[in-house]
């Protein structure tokens, strides 16, 4: 049976405060998936997730981030135990209940995405 791991420890404190937030907890589950709580003095706090191809980040009220993180990663556990990977009904659905936001810092190779799009429009034949 799959149990979640507490790697909190494993950041330095210098690597614990990220921007304008502080990492609280993160833990994971057979190396797969990812969920961790950044909380903040300024902002919402922040529940970052991994898992498969989805990831992204929710926000959350200080005084409900810390049950939203729980249910969270009760979601990702169960989707995990039963496909291994995120089905698209899962990722569409998940994304709707806690309306998780793409990280605004991620960094695109956009060579790569440029050449791809080229491909699929090639396809098209328009």
């Amino acid at each position: 049976m799959s149990q979640w791991v507490n790697v909190t420890n494993t950041f330095s404190e210098s690597e614990r405060h990220y921007k304008k937030t502080y990492l609280e907890i993160c833990e994971v589950l057979d190396e797969v998936v990812e969920v961790s709580l950044f909380s903040s003095l300024e902002d919402s706090y922040e529940i970052y997730f991994s898992f498969g191809i989805m990831y992204g980040i929710v926000y959350a009220q200080k005084e409900d981030a810390y049950e939203k993180w729980e249910q969270m990663k009760s979601d990702l556990e169960q989707e995990y135990c039963k496909n291994k990977e995120p089905s698209s009904d899962f990722i569409n659905s998940f994304a709707k209940k806690y309306d998780v936001c793409l990280p605004s810092d991620v960094v695109f190779d956009e060579d790569a995405f440029m050449g791809a799009f080229m491909d699929l429009w090639d396809k098209w034949d328009l």
